[in-house]
């Protein structure tokens, strides 16, 4: 995330991270660098539109503790980090109830050209009522009501992306003495309960035309929506057969390819007993109070309300249904505050791995042989050094195991991860839009 404190919250403070520098261009590109050198798929960007203001009934926490806050576009990191690059991808967080298709198409459309095709999109619809405030609204909309206004922006982006140009628009005009055919161009008419638009798209096909999509909802109607959209679907960890179960349902619901890949967390050492003191380390340095302003606002509730141990009863949210569920199965039948700061390892609800580069490299082996996962979405740390360790320890482990690639496939971000062309193909509802 373009901030000082992601998900882990505090390790800011630590001697040897540089999170601070996060409005620096050199930071970035240096992460891109030690990212491709490791072979990373690509770096995901995560981004919220408010400010984490549920914990106490103020932003008072958030910003002590530098909860997401201050916050960077992470769209306008990608050019310099795709400078410095070849391979790897880039996954921008965009929350599209705050967004004007149009212009996010060519937004997305612009990326997909300057990075030749790496870039992907996780779609979100929020879960910040200071957001909604931010936006001049009252309040967000309900949770399912997001998705259903989520469905109809898609199907107005993919006719932007798909159906504005024919692919050989250009072709057609140079044949003529022309940069492109006007037969060959046409206008977007879309006429819904939400959204009502009649322009030509601004670009011409990019290289993926629609940028490689992911989703992360895992709410039953979270889960609907990824089924039809989402190539890519983030998972949180937790017991292995319970997300083994819900992997299973995504695939089925998908009917079509998909990748899912889970949450984790990593503290990598040469031996055991060094990467547990490194974890003692980093722990010296986590923010109990900056976690409970971010599990406040992602679960939609005030935890400064209640004492360490007064039952908390969990109402309906506005907030990420799936994260208060999960939430109520870590803790057990009697949730307390005192039981959720007990989760707070390293400052977030996430359980790290811990080990070995050979132990961690087996957990991570066994998530994928028993979880049916693809992959994971890495979790920073101590930046950069928690990834610099994945990159020299974890990385080579799991080569010389044949677990992981020795060199990048070429093309595009979709070509890498599914190595079925640059396009989306049938029966992704994309296709059906598509000016061929």
């Amino acid at each position: 995330m373009a901030c000082v404190g992601h998900i882990q919250q505090g390790l800011w403070r630590h001697p040897r991270d540089t999170s601070t520098n996060y409005a620096s261009l050199r930071h970035w590109t240096s992460l891109a660098r030690t990212l491709e050198r490791g072979l990373f798929d690509g770096l995901f960007l995560a981004d919220v539109l408010g400010i984490y203001d549920v914990f106490g009934g103020s932003p008072d926490a958030a910003l002590r503790e530098a909860v997401q806050v201050p916050l960077l576009d992470p769209a306008l990191l990608v050019p310099a980090m795709a400078a410095v690059t070849e391979h790897l991808g880039f996954g921008i967080t965009c929350n599209l109830a705050y967004e004007t298709p149009y212009l996010f198409a060519r937004r997305m459309s612009t990326l997909d050209h300057l990075t030749q095709g790496r870039i992907g999109w996780n779609i979100v619809t929020g879960y910040l009522d200071s957001a909604a405030r931010a936006m001049g609204l009252a309040q967000q909309m309900a949770h399912d009501d997001r998705y259903d206004l989520a469905d109809e922006y898609m199907d107005l982006a993919y006719a932007l992306w798909e159906g504005s140009w024919s692919e050989d628009a250009r072709a057609r005009g140079a044949a003529a003495g022309h940069y492109a055919d006007p037969a060959r161009v046409r206008a977007v008419r879309h006429h819904g309960a939400q959204y009502r638009i009649d322009a030509v798209h601004l670009c011409e096909p990019s290289p993926q035309r629609t940028p490689l999509l992911f989703q992360a909802g895992a709410s039953a109607r979270g889960q609907r929506f990824a089924a039809r959209h989402a190539e890519c679907v983030f998972v949180n960890g937790g017991a292995r057969p319970a997300v083994a179960k819900l992997v299973a349902g995504l695939r089925t619901q998908a009917e079509r390819p998909l990748k899912v890949l889970v949450g984790a967390t990593l503290v990598v050492g040469r031996t055991e007993a060094e990467a547990r003191n490194k974890l003692e380390d980093y722990r010296r340095h986590a923010s109990v109070e900056g976690a409970l302003a971010h599990a406040s606002a992602s679960l939609g509730i005030d935890f400064a309300r209640f004492g360490m141990d007064e039952p908390i009863e969990t109402a309906p949210t506005q907030a990420i249904q799936s994260n208060v569920e999960a939430m109520k199965r870590a803790a057990g039948p009697v949730f307390t505050k005192r039981r959720l700061i007990d989760q707070f390892i390293l400052g977030s609800r996430q359980p790290p791995i811990v080990g070995s580069a050979e132990q961690v490299a087996d957990a991570l082996m066994g998530w994928v042989a028993e979880a049916d996962v693809d992959g994971f979405n890495l979790s920073r740390t101590v930046l950069p050094e928690g990834l610099e360790d994945v990159v020299a320890m974890v990385v080579p482990l799991l080569q010389e195991r044949g677990a992981f690639k020795t060199a990048y496939a070429p093309g595009t971000l979709r070509d890498k991860l599914f190595g079925a062309g640059p396009r989306l193909a049938a029966p992704h509802p994309a296709v059906g839009h598509r000016f061929l």
